[in-house]
């Protein structure tokens, strides 16, 4: 909340890290587990480094404008266009473009979401999917820098999509997915327009309903130390624990992007931006892309409902908060998939 509040690069960035510095500590939370050490060692060294570029690029924009605050950069940059074209400005967005899409596990940054999303203790790895990281331009976008969101919001989506196909972990699988996700979420950063921007917002929103509501199910069908989460482990799970495998069937027909979901109208409008802004093969890939994910969504629920059960799930309890959570976020999928009117009205608000 400090850093999205923030207006002043200084602010966005102490925000970032604070919360980083956190999570650091939560994926490696499971000390005497291996691939927990593993998944908060590699968080945590390529954090740092990305750290190391944000911070780098925000000293190149001071020296240029003389300010952090992100209005006062932008009043000066639109004033001095001709800086647009200084290499000490190009240099200090490169390398701020690169802190940031580490951060969203933008391609080709994506590189420590797997293990990390796999080895962290479940709840972690919803707080961290959850939390997206959103940057929007301080000033109008030129046709070079929309060519290269363009092409990393392909690469991102292509790569999260297609890799996740071959994946049998369900966490590894998902944290793929995240990554797909996150290039939809650039699709609306290319358009550049009100219905892209809004619908980052309301795409962000959307997913945390149906990303939380779905690791919450993770955490009640995995064992201890988990490693029940693949594919084979959740052979006849819905059949044998109906309520969790009929939201798991809602949170991954949500991730799809399939009416009456959340995740159908967040894609609506980040690609209706994408299209209204003149992207059309962007969308068309966009949209593509999202029929191939089904393949691996689906995946999961015919191990769900077509395959024998090789456990009896005995393990699986029902405690009343996670089943508040499951709840609130399958209320969440439907409502912003049926009445998503109200909510996009809010992001335009938040943002224009």
């Amino acid at each position: 909340m400090w850093m999205a509040s923030g207006t002043d690069m200084l602010t966005i960035f102490l925000g970032l890290e604070v919360m980083s510095i956190a999570l650091y500590v939560l994926a490696g939370f499971f000390r005497g587990q291996l691939r927990s050490n593993e998944a908060g060692l590699k968080y945590f060294l390529l954090g740092a480094f990305s750290t190391g570029f944000l911070l780098y690029g925000i000293a190149l924009i001071y020296g240029v404008t003389g300010s952090t605050k992100l209005t006062e950069i932008g009043i000066y940059l639109n004033a001095h266009g001709s800086l647009l074209e200084n290499p000490m400005t190009l240099a200090g967005l490169v390398l701020l473009s690169t802190g940031f899409l580490f951060k969203i596990a933008a391609a080709p940054f994506h590189m420590w979401t797997p293990d990390v999303y796999e080895g962290a203790p479940t709840p972690v790895t919803a707080f961290m999917s959850a939390g997206r990281i959103m940057v929007y331009c301080f000033f109008s976008p030129k046709p070079e820098w929309t060519a290269m969101l363009w092409a990393i919001a392909v690469m991102t989506i292509v790569i999260g999509n297609v890799i996740a196909i071959r994946q049998t972990n369900i966490k590894r699988m998902l944290a793929y997915s995240s990554i797909a996700h996150a290039g939809y979420a650039l699709v609306g950063l290319v358009a550049a327009n009100e219905i892209g921007y809004s619908g980052i917002l309301f795409y962000m929103l959307a997913y945390t309903f149906m990303n939380i509501g779905a690791f919450a199910v993770l955490v009640l069908a995995g064992k201890k130390g988990e490693d029940n989460l693949t594919l084979e482990g959740f052979s006849g799970f819905g059949l044998k624990r109906p309520f969790l495998g009929v939201a798991m069937t809602v949170f991954l027909f949500s991730l799809m992007g399939l009416p009456p979901t959340a995740g159908f109208a967040g894609k609506f409008f980040i690609f209706a931006g994408a299209v209204k802004a003149g992207y059309i093969w962007l969308a068309v890939i966009g949209v593509l892309n999202s029929a191939v994910s089904l393949y691996y969504y689906l995946r999961i629920m015919v191990y769900m409902y077509f395959r024998d059960a090789e456990e009896d799930y005995a393990w699986v309890s029902l405690p009343a908060a996670a089943v508040i959570s499951i709840v609130i976020s399958l209320i969440g999928v439907f409502y912003l998939g049926i009445i998503p009117g109200d909510v996009m009205e809010l992001a335009k608000q938040a943002i224009f």
